[in-house]
């Protein structure tokens, strides 16, 4: 079996990692802009060898691990590239400009839309951990676009990495991730714009700063170059997002300002319920 990685990152590595244990014997080869990337996921034996562009003639399965912009720039020449009966996967957190770069395309019966939810803030090859997709869920969009035997192949590569999967639509799915993650990112980052701006000493910083603001800004340390990207397709429902937010602050500095101390532990109190829902508790709605 010969496997083709493009963007030998965190994603990408850490999917070279897992596929070493679920796939033996198969052939891992990689892609990446950056030689530097290559040189180190050869030397850390994430990958065989870099990859030829003739390599994608013969390969059983592509995956596309780089920036969204560069997805949906490349997807198209891929997909040209690839053979008849190989599997195209992408790990993009947008899905609508994605699928919209390839709808048409011949090929496209090849290429499955994915985004698996996982990852860190680290970045690079030497982030890859093994892993990384262990019941983790990985959200499948237009899934009827694809041919049904390369649908299978997909699913059966999944399970053996553990994932979970959920189906969605492509304007749904930017929808929803947009304040489950993008809107995260975003709070991190000002965040830490915010305290790098304010406390000039950086020794205050790093004396005062406890757990709760090391957790909360952890995402400010993610790259910029992916994630401005990101920002830039899923711009409409980042800005709804942002929108809100910025409503509850302002609620939040209004109730404060005004003294309305049992409001705010009443908004406090309620939101305590994100506790159960990120444990999967179902919600009792007659206490909600």
């Amino acid at each position: 079996m010969k496997i083709v990685i493009i963007g030998i990152g965190l994603i990408g590595g850490s999917m070279a990692r897992d596929m070493r244990t679920a796939l033996p014997g198969a052939a891992i080869l990689g892609m990446d802009r950056n030689a530097d990337h290559l040189r180190e996921a050869e030397s850390i034996g994430l990958i065989d060898r870099e990859a030829r562009p003739e390599d994608l003639a013969g390969a059983d399965l592509v995956v596309v691990s780089i920036p969204v912009n560069h997805i949906t720039e490349q997807l198209p020449g891929i997909l040209d590239a690839v053979g008849d009966d190989t599997l195209v996967i992408d790990a993009g957190s947008t899905k609508g400009p994605i699928c919209q770069s390839v709808s048409g395309h011949p090929k496209r019966r090849n290429f499955l839309a994915c985004h698996p939810i996982a990852g860190t803030e680290f970045t690079g090859p030497g982030a890859a951990v093994s892993g990384l997709f262990q019941d983790k869920v990985n959200i499948i969009c237009e899934v009827e676009q694809t041919a049904f035997k390369i649908q299978e192949r997909a699913l059966e590569l999944f399970h053996k990495l553990g994932m979970r999967i959920r189906y969605m639509n492509p304007e749904a799915h930017d929808r929803h991730i947009a304040y489950v993650s993008h809107l995260s990112h975003i709070s991190s980052f000002m965040l830490g714009k915010t305290v790098i701006e304010k406390e000039q000493n950086e020794r205050d910083i790093f004396d005062m700063a406890g757990s709760g603001f090391e957790s909360t800004v952890r995402l400010a340390k993610s790259s910029p170059a992916m994630w401005t990207p990101i920002f830039e397709q899923n711009k409409e429902n980042v800005l709804e997002t942002l929108d809100e937010y910025i409503a509850n602050l302002r609620d939040f500095r209004d109730k404060l300002q005004a003294g309305a101390y049992e409001d705010l532990y009443q908004q406090m109190d309620h939101t305590n319920r994100i506790r159960d829902i990120l444990k999967g508790i179902p919600s009792n709605k007659n206490n909600s």
